[in-house]
């Protein structure tokens, strides 16, 4: 193997790892920046036509993601104390588009901590001038239905899930 075909192979490796670094970081950053309230930043997360679609909302583009985080029962969990807690994300690269699956854990306080809700995620990314962002985020909670462990399985294409 020549230095050159060496070289361009090992420039390859760094960038799916940066690519994945990048992609890690955006996922995890959504917990902080929605329980400090800073609408605009989880709005930028997505693409400006992005869709996060919850079983409990769906929300298609940056300002209805902005609304979410302003909206009053938003407001009502920071206030009274929230936190979004965003597992490790397992992502796949497919060249400038990728995947991603994991979970959120939502604690909020009703006089002392309580989980609120468990639920699985899977992220659909795309690379753009100003870095990777996400397309569609769909959350599934996981109190038991099919789609949720449905929605995780999916960014395993060989996967078979027995049931």
């Amino acid at each position: 193997m020549s230095v050159e075909s060496r070289l361009a192979a090992l420039e390859e490796r760094l960038r799916a790892l940066e690519d994945e670094r990048e992609i890690t970081r955006l996922i995890l950053s959504y917990g902080p920046l929605v329980d400090s309230g800073c609408a605009a930043d989880v709005a930028g997360l997505w693409e400006p036509d992005g869709v996060y679609d919850v079983d409990e909302i769906l929300m298609t583009g940056r300002p209805e993601i902005d609304a979410m985080v302003r909206s009053a029962n938003h407001q009502r969990w920071i206030a009274g104390g929230c936190a979004h807690v965003v597992g490790p994300p397992h992502v796949t690269l497919d060249g400038d588009e990728a995947t991603a699956v994991g979970y959120t854990l939502m604690i909020v306080n009703k006089d002392g901590f309580v989980l609120r809700r468990a639920t699985a995620n899977h992220w659909r990314l795309r690379r753009t001038g100003d870095g990777w962002r996400a397309v569609n985020r769909t959350n599934r909670v996981l109190d038991g239905r099919e789609e949720s462990p449905d929605l995780l399985a999916s960014h395993f294409p060989a996967a078979t899930r027995h049931r």
